[in-house]
């Protein structure tokens, strides 16, 4: 007896994405094909020839698109182009700067042909390595031993861009990067780090010599002693962000280093103070509090108050002391409001974290352990 010849239809290339639709004994249409290896039968649960034609050409087609070949993994040089695009753009001045310099510095040390993906646990203990011993730095300075901190930034920016290419879009539906490839990786840290606090010692004998050096660095003394500021969002005061009447300073999101925006009241201090660099260098408006000594429409300049806090030292009789500068101000600061809730303390100074306050800023004093241990006495006596 003859066998009957059922119909079949078949498309796609054999060996990649080849399906074969035909018709069962049955009557229904069923759908073959090789799924990683392995043969699979479907059916398709009706007897529609023509719409199982259609069917086998959409399987097909599915089946060679998850055989079209991965596209190429983006390069470190591809990555940090897109990033200085995009991304740096909206930092502040001092941001952007840093970031282009610390791309070109790993797009040089890696290579910008290296694979992203391909970056491994030796490659980053290799840069902590050459780093450290002034073997490889930013193109623009000298090559220079540096510390922990230093490698820290640096670092932290490398994971910063990695992060974000695991999130951001490749323009074809997928991302940039699968994964991070140094995640979970621990930064350096210094093991005994140099964090001074200036002593009320010290800070008088340097008021005391302010109007000596420059009137600029005894309105800066005293703003950054009574507000626990950064010495840069200090210079960038302009008369607008100072509110006379009710006695508030309000500190704008680009000068600021963690671009907090906020406000906080003036200390009579401060507020004296102000008055008096009004007196000295009338402005209103945007113009600066601390304006530059050959530009008064701009801000005194980050190495001049640097050069005039050297310069006050000298003056006052003060041995140079590595760390001891206008950041010791803040140290300060939250030093003596240990005592006020954290999180008055933070507002106050203008940090988001208080973590970071308690690891970085306040440092105990002697007198304040002994007058620790003198309550507990107390307590356990029950005097």
């Amino acid at each position: 007896m003859a066998r009957t010849k059922r119909w079949s239809y078949s498309t796609g290339q054999r060996g990649r994405n080849r399906v074969r639709a035909f018709e069962h004994a049955s009557g229904l249409l069923f759908l073959e094909f090789n799924d990683k290896g392995h043969r699979t039968r479907i059916s398709l649960g009706h007897r529609d020839r023509e719409r199982a034609s259609q069917e086998a050409d959409d399987a097909a087609a599915r089946l060679g698109k998850a055989e079209d070949p991965k596209p190429e993994e983006i390069t470190l040089g591809e990555l940090f182009d897109i990033y200085l695009v995009e991304v740096t753009p909206r930092k502040g001045d001092r941001q952007r700067r840093y970031e282009q310099a610390a791309s070109e510095m790993f797009m040089r040390y890696f290579g910008r042909t290296c694979k992203t993906s391909a970056l491994n646990i030796r490659d980053w203990e290799r840069f902590i390595s050459d780093r450290n011993h002034g073997r490889v730095g930013p193109a623009s300075g000298r090559k220079c031993s540096v510390g922990n901190r230093t490698i820290q930034m640096d670092l932290s920016f490398l994971r910063c861009v990695l992060t974000w290419a695991t999130r951001a879009g490749d323009g074809h539906g997928g991302i940039l990067l699968d994964r991070d490839p140094l995640r979970g990786l621990k930064l350096p840290r210094e093991k005994n780090p140099r964090r001074i606090t200036l002593l009320a010692e010290e800070y008088q004998r340097l008021l005391q010599v302010g109007s000596e050096v420059d009137w600029r660095f005894r309105v800066a003394l005293v703003l950054a002693n009574e507000t626990g500021h950064r010495i840069g969002a200090v210079r960038r005061l302009r008369w607008s962000d100072i509110d006379f009447e009710n006695v508030l300073i309000t500190w704008r999101a680009e000068s600021e280093k963690s671009g907090y925006a906020h406000s906080t009241p003036m200390s009579q201090a401060a507020w004296v103070i102000l008055e008096e660099a009004r007196q000295l260098q009338p402005g209103i408006g945007d113009a600066p509090v601390l304006p530059a000594v050959r530009d008064p429409s701009q801000p005194a300049l980050p190495y001049y108050m640097r050069d005039l806090w050297l310069k006050a030292e000298r003056a006052a009789g003060l041995e140079r002391k590595k760390g001891r500068g206008w950041h010791s101000l803040r140290r300060k600061f939250a030093t003596e409001l240990m005592n006020e809730p954290l999180k008055v303390l933070c507002k106050l100074g203008g940090w988001r974290d208080a973590e970071t306050v308690l690891n970085c800023y306040q440092q105990p004093e002697e007198h304040t352990m002994r007058a620790a241990l003198e309550r507990r006495a107390r307590a356990v006596s029950g005097t």
